[in-house]
């Protein structure tokens, strides 16, 4: 089991390993507040100010899977992996223009979720609940895939088990996660988030520094990935295969989908739960809104990191799982403890957004199905109770899922999980700015997109995001919220609006920071 373990690596990624456990218990005493009390467990009593939240959403939004997965795709697929990139720049000018207006409201209201503002908005308890269902079914294998990310690490450290011994590492890494996941509330990635900013930051630069000059330049890392392209292409088609559309540049019909793919992921982000929970924590609109100026700065970095794909071609690495391509580049290119401190930072990467993921889950259960459905009466002392709980069944869910169920699933369901969540972009975004639409309109475009993107999404051997319109690849998520869109529009059209709605115009406008 431990033949294989590079002990050094091993040693300085426990060590870190360590330092953030404490700094996760540690953090319950930070901005101290009644955690038995929802929004002070689930939101940080809304106190976090522009740095805080600067770190909190970066190490939110950017997370382990991204440092793995977006390499991975570039190692496999060349320009297409690269969409990630202006789709996090096209995210925040919607973040700038909208969440500012749902963090006003929903402080006016005491709002927790965004399916307590749909509530409060339309009146209409079916149309929270599907937010709120929409919400907790595409976290859970989000979660799963930090999994994935924190998997990939262990596995490059040397660690070798059969069965369920196999898992043992992680395991115990997402049991200390939920212990001070449950103690702390949304403190502990808060704070554990500003170290594993920081490692990545770090990791990065040297990575782009060092593997270049290691590699002979830039210039000759591109020509030595475009050789290993085109050696892919020609091998595909010596064995019979269409050529695959992969190299240094989109093939055309990659365009409209890597356009598609990049505007309806911007749209669907900022709805999930952890998205929407790390944006509702923040102190004021202003916190808000300088992060949406200076939050791209992780996009930099993003395209940075997404560069490791191309470099581990150039460094001759060799794997049939795009996945282990940053790892075993990390081992090939860096002494064995700074390539520790790199598979820190990467699973420390998995923490925060795992953190955050289970917290927004888990508000988003007690406050829009369990409260309106099962107990009305509920306690805000058992509420917050009921949260915590949640949030640890949340992360065992996502365990059973990487231990029984294969990588695949969790992937596939996970593309998915873009496709769901922009469904509830009509009914949030629209109610920020008008009334006109009727709740049950809402309900059933949310439906018939869920439906119709599902449907599209399932393919004959495995789940795809793409799908051929008049000979043109559109992303599907943006193509089924379009009809969303359109159901909801006709059926307001003969419905007329829904008269309930609990907020008042001057909600939406800037409120006063919380001290």
């Amino acid at each position: 089991m431990l033949d294989n373990l590079n002990w050094t690596a091993a040693a300085v990624f426990v060590f870190f390993f360590a330092v953030v456990t404490i700094i996760g218990f540690v953090a319950a005493r930070w901005k101290s507040g009644d955690l038995s009390q929802l929004h002070e467990w689930g939101l940080g009593g809304r106190r976090f100010g522009a740095w805080i939240t600067w770190f909190l959403l970066g190490g939110d939004l950017y997370t382990a899977y991204t440092v793995i997965a977006v390499p991975g795709v570039m190692y496999a697929l060349g320009a297409y992996g690269f969409f990630a990139v202006p789709y996090t720049i096209l995210i925040y000018p919607l973040v700038f223009l909208i969440m500012p207006k749902l963090w006003n409201v929903t402080h006016k209201n005491h709002y927790l979720t965004g399916a307590d503002f749909i509530a409060g908005r339309y009146g209409n308890r079916w149309l929270e609940l599907a937010v709120a269902f929409t919400g907790i079914l595409a976290t859970m294998p989000y979660i799963a895939l930090q999994l994935v990310g924190m998997e990939k690490v262990i596995g490059a450290l040397g660690f070798k088990a059969d069965g369920m011994a196999s898992h043992a590492p992680l395991t115990i890494a997402f049991i200390i996660l939920a212990l001070y996941t449950y103690k702390s509330g949304l403190r502990a990635p808060a704070m554990i988030a500003f170290v594993k900013d920081i490692m990545i930051y770090v990791f990065v630069i040297a990575a782009v520094i060092v593997i270049p000059a290691k590699l002979g330049g830039y210039a000759a890392i591109f020509d030595a990935a475009k050789t290993a392209y085109d050696a892919k292409i020609a091998a595909a088609v010596a064995g019979g295969k269409p050529a695959p559309a992969i190299g240094l540049t989109l093939a055309p019909s990659q365009i409209w989908m890597f356009i598609s793919l990049s505007v309806g992921s911007a749209m669907a982000l900022f709805m999930y739960p952890h998205a929407m929970t790390g944006t509702l924590s923040a102190s004021s609109p202003d916190v808000i809104r300088r992060n949406a100026v200076t939050l791209p700065a992780y996009s930099l970095v993003l395209g940075l990191i997404a560069l490791l794909g191309v470099m581990a071609l150039a460094a001759g690495i060799k794997t049939t799982d795009p996945q282990q391509a940053v790892p075993l580049l990390v081992l090939k290119m860096f002494p064995d403890w700074f390539a520790g401190f790199c598979f820190a930072a990467i699973a420390i990467g998995a923490l925060v957004p795992a953190a955050v993921m289970s917290i927004g889950a888990a508000n988003t259960f007690t406050r829009n199905v369990w409260k309106p459905f099962i107990e009305p009466d509920i306690s805000p002392e058992k509420e917050s109770y009921l949260a915590k709980l949640m949030s640890l069944i949340v992360k065992v869910g996502a365990l059973v899922v990487i231990i029984w169920l294969p990588t695949q699933f969790a992937l596939d369901l996970q593309l998915l999980g873009g496709v769901w969540m922009i469904q509830i972009f009509p009914a949030v975004v629209a109610g920020l700015y008008t009334r006109w639409f009727n709740g049950w309109a809402l309900l059933i475009g949310w439906a018939a997109g869920m439906i119709v993107g599902s449907y599209l999404s399932w393919g004959p051997t495995a789940l795809t995001p793409a799908v051929s319109i008049y000979g043109t690849t559109f992303y599907i998520g943006l193509v089924a919220v379009a009809l969303n869109f359109v159901v909801s529009v006709v059926l307001t059209m003969v419905l007329g609006s829904t008269a309930s709605d609990e907020t008042k115009a001057s909600d939406y406008e800037d409120a006063a920071a919380v001290r």
